[in-house]
């Protein structure tokens, strides 16, 4: 009977290579319904040998390969242990579970472990799957876990710890000990990530209310680029080239690298930059109208003048005012030598501030 059942199921692999493609992809389009960002989505076929070990192990108990319920498997690896409370209910909604198959390992394991805590469905797609056209009822696997979750489970899959009497008694306490940390990790990631999207929530009303409390970073100057002055001084250099601000620059490292000029030149706060921004702002609109016309190789090419312009023009005029702090060092985090190279970025940068001045600075 083994092996018959494993014979036919080889000559059946490319059909639940097929399956497995398919459950790939609804699964993937219905996490991108959730708004979660999931590390990723596999999916993969049992092998012929492991289901040979399988039925070897346990004689008798599958009759057909429609008895072997995780041929086809799909894997969510979630950032949060919380996630893949969302995710269950998101597979629960979506697909006929088949219940006595199904398992919360995270509800059967002791206090004191940690370890393969994933939840495993077995599923059947409703008729109207789209991906699911031509395999009508092919049950398959999904298996949610936390990243964390994954990879404890990989790890002591490689050490061939497939339950706790395998562990030896001797490193026994040193994987709890682990467990724990694991545990805290998850936790404690769970929690940053509130607080990240606490900060994002209570930041329009922290600048508004109390500027001076608010340190620049790129969430703070990614909220900065749509407000004046920054974004009045970006629309006035723009104006100046006779060139659009672009909108909606792909660039999502950009407000980082805006933050640490600004760090590099002593801006910490919302309100420091808010305050220079105003109180130089026609010198940083001058400064940009003199500079970027020598430099058209390093910002034509966009089609336009990139938000946050009018800051890079700031932190250059404040590092060519400052003896010490150099423009070679902003020009070196924006990422702008050879074009043209750096010592001649540095000298028309100086050029144009002492064109806008009026006062020229001893290279």
């Amino acid at each position: 009977m083994s092996d018959g059942l494993v014979k036919a199921y080889e000559a059946s692999l490319p059909h639940y290579e097929q399956v497995r493609d398919a459950a790939v992809a609804q699964t993937t389009r219905l996490l991108g319904t959730t708004g979660l960002n999931i590390h990723h989505v596999t999916g993969r076929v049992k092998r012929p040998a492991s289901l040979a070990d399988k039925l070897r192990r346990k004689p008798g108990r599958y009759q057909t390969l429609a008895d072997v319920t995780d041929l086809v498997a799909v894997r969510v690896i979630t950032y949060f242990e919380s996630d893949v409370a969302v995710v269950s209910r998101l597979i629960e909604d979506t697909f006929e579970v088949d219940w006595e198959h199904s398992i919360d390992k995270s509800k059967m394991h002791d206090p004191d472990r940690f370890g393969y805590m994933g939840v495993h469905y077995v599923v059947c797609p409703r008729p109207d799957a789209p991906e699911f056209s031509a395999f009508p009822g092919t049950p398959f696997e999904i298996q949610i876990r936390s990243i964390l979750q994954h990879a404890w489970a990989e790890i002591e899959h490689d050490l061939g710890y497939k339950n706790r009497e395998a562990v030896p008694r001797e490193v026994r306490r040193r994987f709890y000990r682990l467990a724990g940390l694991l545990e805290m990790a998850d936790e404690e990631f769970m929690a940053l990530h509130r607080l990240s999207g606490d900060y994002a929530a209570t930041l329009p009303e922290r600048v508004r209310e109390n500027p001076d409390s608010v340190f620049i970073d790129a969430q703070s100057m990614t909220h900065l680029l749509e407000l004046p002055p920054v974004h009045e001084l970006d629309e006035a250099v723009a104006a100046a080239l006779n060139v659009p601000l672009l909108r909606g620059w792909p660039d999502p490292e950009r407000p980082q690298r805006l933050a640490s000029l600004l760090h590099y030149v002593g801006v910490h706060s919302v309100g420091a930059l808010l305050g220079e921004a105003r109180r130089q702002g026609p010198e940083i609109v001058r400064f940009a109208a003199s500079l970027l016309p020598r430099l058209p190789r390093t910002w034509t090419p966009a089609g336009g003048a990139r938000p946050g312009t009018s800051v890079v023009h700031y932190a250059l005029l404040r590092a060519c005012s400052n003896p010490s702090l150099e423009p070679r060092q902003i020009l070196t985090m924006l990422d702008m030598s050879g074009v043209p190279s750096l010592p001649q970025l540095e000298q028309t940068v100086r050029e144009a501030y002492a064109e806008t001045m009026g006062s020229p600075r001893a290279g």
